[in-house]
């Protein structure tokens, strides 16, 4: 597996908390008037760590798991929208859903560990994705956690601008 996946795989959960700090406790579950530009979904501060959490635990375990047990088994997509309706992502309690994911993603970086070359090669197919690798699946784990935190800094800016025009 690259190193380099590997290390912002296992930096991520540091990067989301600071960054969530950084939004003022009375935005944590604002949301703009126009979410054009956004490079993540559509959530306020606080639902963007409740999906990665969620997202982390019912999608990426449970598809790592299946695509090493089973023979190219066939991945869904969730619905984070759904997620966060069914989930109350407004009411959570963001130490909790921090803690959660910190957890979540140790035991993702533990299973990591032990695999051999020959398990990252195991395919799956990924709804909206197409065929993939273990390995495939890993980035692109890698890459949604990338997208929440420039989601986190967009909203950071969105928010200093709503300041700014209210000032």
């Amino acid at each position: 597996m690259n190193p380099a996946t590997l290390q912002a795989m296992a930096d991520f959960p540091r990067q989301l908390e600071l960054f969530y700090a950084a939004v003022p406790e009375s935005y944590r579950n604002w949301t703009p008037s126009s979410w054009d530009g956004i490079p993540s979904e559509t959530f306020s501060a606080l639902g963007q760590v409740c999906h990665v959490r969620d997202i982390e635990i019912d999608g990426y375990h449970v598809r790592i798991q299946r695509t090493l047990a089973e023979d190219k088994p066939v991945l869904v997509s969730l619905d984070g929208y759904e997620l966060e309706r069914e989930r109350g992502y407004a009411t959570a309690d963001a130490r909790e859903a921090l803690a959660a994911f910190r957890a979540a993603r140790a035991k993702t970086m533990e299973l990591l560990a032990s695999l051999t070359p020959e398990a990252l090669e195991r395919t799956a197919e990924f709804e909206g994705y197409g065929a993939l690798t273990l390995r495939s699946l890993v980035h692109y784990l890698c890459s949604h956690d990338q997208q929440h935190l420039a989601g986190l800094q967009w909203l950071l800016g969105k928010i200093d601008a709503s300041r700014a025009a209210s000032a």
